[in-house]
């Protein structure tokens, strides 16, 4: 492992990266940890900000360009973006399954499997993580 080829990539991407890499950590964590208590909520928000950076961030990522600039990463983007709130509000609201179905849903899909597809041969987290 190592970090050359993510720290010789643009600001946006190390900025996308290391957002993303928090947001996994803290996301496991609020899995695994008791729920509707006050450190649940608190790392719950800042989960939040991170899903947030990391979803704006890519925008300014434009390495696969399936339409123009954009490539289907930014609908996932998108997706985030608008599940986010939603997500909140049913909490706010103390409909916990929905609540956990969206974050769930979330971490999954924005986080695991997006996160997987990093990983391919050719791109840079590829190259950080299984490099020799």
């Amino acid at each position: 492992m190592t970090l050359a080829p993510l720290l010789s990539a643009s600001p946006a991407i190390q900025f996308h990266a290391f957002a993303a890499v928090t947001a996994f950590g803290l996301g496991a964590v609020q899995l695994a940890a008791p729920k509707g208590t006050l450190p649940h909520r608190t790392i719950g928000w800042i989960w939040v900000a991170l899903m947030v950076v990391v979803s704006v961030s890519a925008f300014f990522i434009h390495q696969i360009r399936l339409w123009g600039p954009w490539s289907p990463i930014h609908l996932l983007a998108v997706f985030t973006l608008t599940m986010l709130p939603l997500a909140v509000w049913h909490a706010h609201r103390h409909e916990v399954h929905k609540h956990r179905n969206r974050m769930v849903a979330l971490f999954v899909g924005a986080l695991v499997i997006a996160g997987a597809f990093t990983l391919l041969p050719g791109r840079i987290m590829h190259a950080v993580v299984l490099s020799p």
